[in-house]
């Protein structure tokens, strides 16, 4: 009966994210607000499909988890380390000041004591580190300054919840417990010392060697169950410890950030978090109690407010102080102006030990899931209203050329106009021939307009913005993103709506000239290959080779070089495969440079350099 009540609870909630999430995507509200949505409608306090949803939240958590091992995954340890500011500074800052300002507003509405008043300060002053960050993905923007800025503060965030809760219980007067399997005082923090030491090591000499003998066996469910096992086990220490398995998870993937199996953990993973997720939002839609909602109407519209406001003026002072772009303030503000979801264990946590009274407990679990719930409406109106507005004051024109670019017959779309897409299309300028340039950065596309060069604002895989850049009429399009979600999603987009296209893209590296082949890119660029060629020609050259037969040995080696990638790209995916067919590759390519290296008939060369410049005349 159990077994059968579990399926129909499935149905139910699957069968809701089907129904809501696509229709909030379409009406533009977001994945996250539809998930929430969904919640609210098969809750106990509307349809009541579902009953209390805390077992399935709790279930739910780990996929903040799994966020956090993939967050961890894009960045290495010497990244993390330049982010050491912000993640202790700006986070410390927030989570003191915010808790402060809470906590004065709630003594004046608290008149009773200053303790519940300093802990309402500090549950509050956490943000919800699930919706922020899912949010901010979906929109793009997380790789932005105020994105970046709000990432550390919620990591920050994590990391304090662990403190909150051993000072909570000395706001009722108890000494606080703390216990990890039976550890007290000195022996938990050595525990706690010994394992982060243990994660780096288990890091660097275990999960290495573990992953290659786990792909060595060619079952790429093994894989899926290993790639589990990883972030699993880093939660449970975590757990034993009375830690966040969210850290832990995190610090699993900085370490593992670095390994040649990342994108393959990414692949394995990302489906997983994706259903957590959204199986956490709908639980949190589902927690909302609308019949608390409807004996306290104005005073929990009330507080949410004040909430949002409260932390909204401490975070947008925080960003001004900080010396946040203008626009990007408004982004680090607005994002992080909302309660989180570690707020309903700390609220649990605190009725429990008699800090807060029962039916303060209760507003404040309706206040934490209304402001979570908020969260996505708030960044819509930044999308809408804040971020143009800060565009077009960055530039005259801005605004209208941002929302349409003009259609001037170019035959060329260079999209992302960094170092790279510049001297492409300045000498494609040079030869005369006209280019639309498409930037997302708005630095960037500053500096490139002081210029005098002209360029557009937009993401490059809406289908709206190509056509309005004339990719309709237009012959070719340099795709120089070094982003390789990004750059095939946009791929994506050119191949379904413009496939008249010719696209020539540039690879950061092989795995993603690899993509892009399989993506149907024909004309595909390594951006390092050219230069550290010749730097390896001018080496030969100064070893003693002619500069003919350097020359020489530099073409071979690319055309053998481009020959091997082509041949290896069915094995891309597998790698012990991928590896041995390299060998194989690499020792051909030595022995047939050894053969011309034997070849010393000056006229061959003389004959080959008069080729290469017949077919190369503007040598």
């Amino acid at each position: 009966m159990e077994h059968s009540s579990f399926i129909f609870q499935a149905v139910i909630y699957l069968a809701a994210a089907v129904i809501a999430v696509p229709l909030a995507t379409r009406l533009g509200l977001g994945s996250v607000l539809g998930y929430l949505i969904a919640g609210v409608a098969i809750g106990p306090h509307a349809l009541g499909l579902v009953g209390d949803a805390s077992e399935e939240m709790h279930v739910a958590e780990f996929g903040v988890a799994l966020m956090l091992f993939l967050i961890g995954l894009e960045l290495q340890p010497r990244k993390l380390w330049r982010m050491r500011g912000a993640i202790f500074g700006t986070g410390s800052a927030q989570l003191l000041l915010t808790a402060a300002a809470i906590a004065a507003v709630a003594l004046l509405i608290y008149e009773k004591s200053w303790r519940p008043a300093v802990a309402i300060g500090l549950i509050l002053a956490l943000s919800s580190t699930a919706i922020v960050l899912q949010s901010l993905t979906e929109k793009g923007l997380l790789r932005t300054e105020g994105g970046r800025g709000a990432f550390s503060v919620l990591l920050f965030q994590d990391i304090a919840v662990i403190p909150i809760l051993a000072l909570l219980p000395l706001l009722a007067g108890n000494l606080p417990e703390v216990d990890a399997g039976g550890l007290s005082g000195w022996r938990y923090a050595l525990a706690v010392i010994g394992t982060m030491i243990a994660f780096v090591l288990a890091g660097r000499y275990l999960l290495g060697p573990l992953l290659r003998l786990v792909a060595g066996s060619q079952l790429r469910e093994m894989f899926t169950v290993t790639s589990l096992l990883i972030v699993v086990g880093a939660a449970a220490v975590m757990i034993w410890l009375d830690l966040s398995p969210a850290l832990g998870t995190f610090m699993a993937g900085v370490i593992l950030a670095e390994s040649e199996f990342r994108h393959e953990l990414e692949a394995d993973i990302q489906p997983f978090k994706g259903l957590l997720l959204g199986l956490f939002f709908i639980a949190v839609g589902a927690s909302v109690n609308f019949n608390l909602i409807a004996q306290y109407p104005l005073l929990l519209l009330a507080l949410v407010v004040l909430l949002v406001v409260v932390k909204f003026a401490v975070l947008f002072t925080l960003a001004r102080i900080t010396g946040m772009s203008k626009g990007e303030d408004w982004l680090f503000a607005l994002s992080l102006a909302q309660a989180g979801e570690f707020g309903f264990v700390l609220v649990s946590f605190a009725a429990q030990r008699q800090v807060l009274e029962a039916t303060t407990a209760n507003l404040l679990v309706v206040v934490i899931a209304l402001s979570m719930a908020l969260t996505p409406i708030l960044l819509l109106i930044y999308e809408q209203f804040v971020q143009p507005r800060y565009l077009r004051g960055t530039s005259v024109d801005r605004e209208k050329e941002e929302a349409h670019p003009e259609d001037h017959g170019s035959p060329v779309i260079i999209i992302g106009y960094g170092r790279f897409g510049q001297i492409a299309g300045r000498l494609l300028n040079a030869c005369g021939f006209e280019t639309t340039l498409l930037e997302r950065n708005a630095e960037q596309l500053d500096l490139v307009r002081r210029y005098g060069i002209k360029a557009y604002y937009g993401d490059a895989s809406r289908e709206e913005l190509l056509q309005a850049a004339g990719a309709k009429n237009a012959r070719l399009v340099i795709l120089t993103l070094s982003d390789q979600a990004a750059s095939l999603e946009i791929v994506a987009q050119i191949r379904k709506h413009f496939p008249h296209l010719i696209i020539l893209a540039r690879a950061r590296n092989r795995m993603h000239q690899y993509a892009l082949m399989e993506a149907g890119v024909k004309y595909i660029f390594r951006e390092t290959v050219d230069s550290a060629l010749s730097i390896g020609e001018k080496a030969l050259q100064l070893l003693g080779l002619s500069p003919l037969q350097a020359r020489r040995a530099t073409r071979k080696f690319k055309q053998h070089d481009q020959r091997m990638l082509e041949s290896l790209f069915p094995y891309w995916r597998d790698e012990s495969q991928h590896i041995a067919q390299t060998k194989i590759y690499r020792e051909q390519l030595l022995q047939a440079l050894k053969e011309d290296r034997r070849d010393k008939d000056l006229h061959l060369d003389h004959h080959w350099d008069q080729e290469e410049a017949k077919s190369k005349p503007g040598l």
